[in-house]
């Protein structure tokens, strides 16, 4: 859910964050859906591909940030 939060807030489509963090569309699509848990690696390229603190997309309530 953060993913997608903060991926909207700054407007990135899907496929561009994917391109950005260097992980398929198809991929990000799971992960937003909770069909895939994410490696730290992996949290820790779309982190800073969405120029965040990784703790950010760890937070249970994302829109408090």
């Amino acid at each position: 859910r953060a993913i997608k939060y903060f991926a909207n807030k700054k407007g990135y489509t899907q496929k561009a964050l994917a391109v950005k963090a260097g992980i398929s569309r198809s991929y990000l699509c799971e992960i937003e859906q909770g069909h895939k848990q994410p490696s730290l690696s992996t949290l820790t390229k779309i982190s800073l591909a969405l120029d965040l603190d990784i703790t950010d997309l760890l937070a249970k309530n994302v829109q408090a940030i």
